[in-house]
């Protein structure tokens, strides 16, 4: 059978209702030669959540480490994989241990790049829930990530730290804060993650930043702030705009400002547009696009315009 008539066949049987027979297809498609019939299958036994064919899923992915560049190009029937038993709640830890180390160096135009990263970063967030690791192992697992060559890798590290809870994790956020990362991505998910586990503890830590020479560093601590919705959060950037007022950061504080969706914010903002200068007036109503689905904050905007004498 062609590989097109083979897949198709597969992707018939996510509509049908799982039985045996269900198994014995998914049994044969995971030990195909292409490894993307195997992601298929995979992805197939993780939506029926058939706890069955797991024996299967380990012996495919134990298959697809031999000669991974030419068994399973990108890795994709891994990464299926992995996906397909954190959806079927496998805790055994030996799978993911080796998905979150596995580095996949692939020819492509002027040299070579690793296409594990997915992997890598599906394997990291099921470390989480192993069972058979000690809270300290997950964590060193998942701070030697944060030194991954690959940003997404890192984003998903981070993350996990968040789903670990503990001081521990606040702790290792706060060192990774202070290291900075190439990514401002990387660096707004960690600021993001430590207002998650720290509340307002967090936010006089995250407020620090606000004043970084960095720009990339104050835009991410800014709208990490108004994204947490925290009372105390829209105090630190009303203050940090005080301070600021129209430089390049004056527009980040209050588009965070309005982020927040918080009641203060939302009339700081309204009263920029009320009675400061053009300039300022300007800018808070950038801020307040945002909102433009809203009828009711608009209607708000409006009579502050009217009040103005616009």
């Amino acid at each position: 059978m062609k590989f097109d008539e083979r897949l198709e066949k597969l992707k018939q049987l996510r509509h049908l209702e799982a039985n045996a027979a269900t198994d014995e297809a998914l049994r044969k498609a995971l030990n195909d030669r292409s490894s993307l019939i195997v992601a298929e299958a995979a992805k197939l036994a993780g939506h029926h959540r058939r706890t069955s064919v797991v024996p299967d899923l380990l012996a495919a992915y134990d298959r697809l480490f031999e000669n991974p560049v030419k068994a399973d190009p990108k890795c994709w029937g891994k990464t299926a994989i992995i996906k397909a038993l954190t959806a079927m709640d496998y805790s055994d830890s030996a799978p993911f241990l080796r998905g979150c180390r596995h580095v996949q160096m692939e020819p492509v135009m002027g040299g070579y790049q690793d296409s594990a990263e997915h992997l890598r970063a599906n394997s990291l967030l099921s470390l989480v829930s192993c069972t058979d690791l000690t809270r300290p192992e997950i964590l060193r697992q998942l701070v030697d990530a944060l030194a991954d060559e690959i940003h997404s890798v890192r984003i998903e590290a981070v993350r996990a730290l968040e789903q670990m809870n503990g001081e521990e994790s606040c702790l290792a956020l706060r060192v990774k804060s202070y290291a900075g990362d190439s990514s401002a991505e990387v660096l707004g998910q960690v600021f993001d993650s430590i207002l998650h586990l720290e509340g307002d503890r967090g936010v006089a830590f995250i407020s620090g930043f606000l004043k970084s020479k960095n720009e990339e560093t104050r835009d991410e601590a800014a709208l990490a702030l108004g994204g947490s919705r925290l009372p105390s959060a829209v105090k630190a950037l009303i203050d940090a705009w005080e301070a600021a007022r129209l430089g390049l950061f004056g527009p980040v504080i209050l588009r965070a400002l309005s982020s927040s969706r918080d009641e203060t914010a939302l009339e700081f903002l309204l009263n920029l547009v009320r009675k400061a200068s053009s300039r300022e007036c300007a800018a808070a109503l950038e801020a307040l696009q945002l909102h433009r689905d809203s009828s009711e904050i608009q209607e708000r905007v409006a009579a502050a315009r009217k009040a103005r004498g616009e």
